[in-house]
Parts: C-alpha cells; sequence; structure tokens
C-alpha cells in the first residue's frame, strides 16, 4: 500500500518561498517518475512538476525558474522548493507518480500567498 504525506505548505506574502515535502511510504522505491500537482479553488488540478523515468525534471511554465523538484531516494522524499512566489501559486499541493495515479492522491498541503 502507497502513503504520500505533503507537508510545507503555509501562508507567504508575495515574492516569499516555501519549500514542500512529500514522505512516500510503501511500493514506491525511487523518486522518479514523481512529481507535485496543484489544485486552486474551482480549477482543475494542474501539474506543477515532475521528476522523469530517467531523472530529467520539467515544470509547468507557470512556475519555470521559480520552483525546482528535487528527491532523496534513499529517504523516499520529493521536495518543492518555491520562490517568488505569487498569488495565483494559491492551491492544494499534492504529490503523485508522474502519471499521477488516483488511489495515490492524498491530503495535499495548502499553500497561501498574500498580495
Amino acid at each position: 500500500q502507497v502513503q504520500l504525506v505533503e507537508s510545507g505548505g503555509g501562508l507567504v506574502q508575495a515574492g516569499g518561498s516555501l519549500r514542500l515535502s512529500c514522505a512516500a511510504s510503501g511500493s514506491i522505491v525511487s523518486i522518479n517518475a514523481m512529481g507535485w500537482y496543484r489544485q486552486a479553488p474551482g480549477k482543475q488540478r494542474e501539474m506543477v512538476a515532475v521528476i522523469t523515468t530517467d531523472y530529467r525534471r520539467n515544470y509547468a511554465d507557470s512556475v519555470k525558474g521559480r520552483f525546482t523538484i528535487s528527491g532523496d531516494n534513499v529517504k523516499k522524499m520529493v521536495y518543492l522548493q518555491m520562490n517568488s512566489l505569487k498569488p495565483e501559486d494559491t492551491a492544494v499541493y499534492y504529490c503523485n507518480k508522474a502519471p499521477p495515479l488516483y488511489s495515490y492522491w492524498g491530503q495535499g498541503t495548502q499553500v497561501t500567498v498574500s498580495s
């Protein structure tokens, strides 16, 4: 059974930074093919950043140059460093496989960016 637990969200002013963490347990043995997703109020969930199967990093255009995804295979952790945050980054952030699996969605962590 896979469990993904996100943490690190909070309230931050525009221009600030946050670092999100995702702890993976169960049958996930490596952090490749993992990603971060977000869902803002009234909007569909969208991909933010992923680590591909060959460990490349892909980002949504809206976060390129501001967000960085990384991971630790030993600890089975995936991180999202978010800099220069904007109010439009406000959302619940989730980690999941890339592409995501329905049964792996966790509770997410709320990120709120004030203007």
